[in-house]
C-alpha cells in the first residue's frame, strides 16, 4: 500500500516517500511503544494495556514488549520491532505467551497494580488518590471491570485469561516472509496471531504513519472468527455426543446385567454399545420390543417394521382391533400409532423421567422391565394369529 498526494490540476499522483523510523531518529521503546500505549486502538481494536516492559517471567531475564487484555478477558501480547520483524519474532513471541498462560486473575490485577503505579495513566475519571496505595488495589479492579463491560451477571474476574486463549500481535515496518508464513500457519491451527505493519511517511517535514493489519486481512478477520466459533461449536456437540453415547453404554450395561440377572432372557444376547435403543425380536420377522432411553423419557416399544408397509398396517390393525382387551390384560393405557404417512407402525408406553440422573437408573431400569415383561406377556399370545395375516 503507497500513500499519494493529489495534484488536481494536472490530474496526477505524486507518492510520498516512505522513510525508515531509524532514519528519523525514532526508537522502539521511546517512540513506537508509547504510540500504541497512548492509543491501542491503532491495532485495529480495544485494548487496554496493562503493563510496558513487563519482565515478569519467572526464571528468565526476557522482557515483553506490552502486555494487554483484549474486551473478552484475553491476554495480548505485543512485541514491536521499529523496522524489520526478524526472523525470531513469532517464536519470542511464542514464548512469552506460553509464560503468561498460566496466570490467575490475581496475577493479572497484580500486574496492571504495578503499572499503575509506575506510570499512572491519565484518566478524567480519576483523580491522584486512586494511585495511592491504600486504593490501588480497588482502582485496579475497577478499571479492569469497566473495561470488560461492567457485565453484572457475571464475575468478570472469571473472563480473565481463559485456558489456552492467549494472543499475539507482531507490529513491524516490514514482515520476514519466515514470520508471515509461520503466523498463518498458527492462525490455521486456532492460535491467534495478527501482524500488523507500520509504515512511516514524511509530508512537508511532518511524520506520518500509516499502521495496517496485513495478518489476517481485516476483510477476513470477521468471516475467521464466525469459523472459529462454527468449530469451537461442532467440537463441543462432538463432545456432548461422545459423553451422551459413553451414559447411554452404561446405561444399557446396568439394564442388561440386571435382566440377566433376574434370567428374563428376551434381551441376553443384545449388544449394551451404540445408540438410545435397544430391540429384540418379537416372533414375527422385523417385528421389535424395543426399549428406549433418552434425557426426558422412557419408553417401551412393539415396533412393525416389516419391509412392507401393508404388512405394517395390517399387523397395527390386527391388534388394534383387540385394543380394550390387550390393556385390560396388561392394566396399560398404551399409545397406538399406527402412523399413516411412514412405513412403520407402533404401540407405545412412555414416561417423562430425568434420564441422566444416575442415581435414578434402578427405578428406571425397574420401570423397563416391568413394563417389558407385561408387553410380552400380553403380546405374544397374539402373534401366531397376527402372522397369519400377512402370511
Amino acid at each position: 500500500m503507497s500513500l499519494y498526494t493529489v495534484d488536481t490540476t494536472n490530474k496526477i499522483l505524486e507518492p510520498l516517500g516512505i522513510t525508515p523510523l531509524k532514519e528519523q531518529n525514532l526508537r522502539e521503546r521511546d517512540d513506537l511503544q508509547e504510540w500504541l500505549v497512548s492509543h491501542p486502538e491503532a491495532l485495529g481494536e480495544k485494548l487496554l494495556i496493562i503493563q510496558k516492559e513487563f519482565d515478569g517471567f519467572d526464571g528468565t531475564g526476557e522482557r515483553l514488549d506490552l502486555l494487554a487484555l483484549d474486551t473478552q478477558g484475553q491476554l495480548v501480547l505485543i512485541e514491536n520491532k521499529r523496522d524489520d520483524s526478524g526472523r525470531d519474532a513469532v517464536w519470542q513471541a511464542l514464548k512469552y505467551a506460553s509464560y503468561v498462560a498460566p496466570f490467575t486473575s490475581e496475577d493479572i490485577i497484580n500486574v496492571y497494580i504495578s503499572y499503575l503505579s509506575k506510570y499512572r495513566p491519565s484518566d478524567p475519571d480519576l483523580d491522584d488518590d486512586a494511585y495511592e496505595p491504600d486504593h490501588i488495589e480497588s482502582t485496579a479492579s475497577s478499571l479492569i471491570e469497566r473495561f470488560l463491560g461492567g457485565n453484572s451477571d457475571m464475575d468478570w474476574m472469571t473472563m480473565l485469561n481463559p485456558k489456552a486463549t492467549q494472543r499475539i500481535i507482531l507490529v513491524a515496518g516490514e514482515f520476514r516472509k519466515e514470520v508471515t508464513n509461520t503466523a498463518l500457519w498458527l492462525l490455521e491451527r486456532n492460535i491467534q496471531v495478527k501482524c500488523v505493519k507500520v509504515t512511516p511517511y514524511v509530508l512537508h517535514g511532518q511524520l506520518l504513519v500509516d499502521i495496517q493489519q496485513i495478518i489476517p486481512v481485516p476483510e477476513a478477520s470477521e468471516y475467521m472468527v464466525r469459523l472459529s466459533r462454527k468449530d469451537a461449536e461442532v467440537k463441543t456437540l462432538k463432545e456432548r455426543e461422545s459423553s451422551l453415547a459413553q451414559m447411554r453404554v452404561a446405561y444399557w450395561t446396568q439394564l442388561l446385567e440386571d435382566f440377566q440377572n433376574r434370567n428374563f432372557d428376551l434381551f441376553r444376547n443384545v449388544n449394551p454399545a451404540g445408540a438410545g435403543w435397544r430391540s429384540a425380536g418379537a416372533t414375527i420377522a422385523q417385528c421389535n420390543y424395543n426399549l428406549i432411553f433418552a434425557q426426558k423419557e422412557l419408553r417401551v416399544e412393539l415396533e412393525f417394521a416389516t419391509s412392507s408397509t401393508e404388512h405394517n398396517k395390517k399387523l397395527f390393525d390386527f391388534f388394534y382391533a383387540r385394543k380394550a382387551e390387550i390393556e385390560q390384560s396388561c392394566g396399560l393405557h398404551l399409545h397406538w400409532l399406527k402412523l399413516e404417512n411412514q412405513k412403520l407402525s407402533k404401540i407405545v408406553i412412555s414416561t417423562a423421567v430425568d434420564g441422566y440422573n444416575k442415581e435414578k437408573w434402578p427405578e428406571y431400569i425397574q420401570w423397563h422391565f416391568e413394563h417389558v415383561q407385561k408387553f410380552e406377556q400380553v403380546f405374544k399370545p397374539y402373534m401366531k394369529d397376527a402372522y397369519q395375516v400377512i402370511k
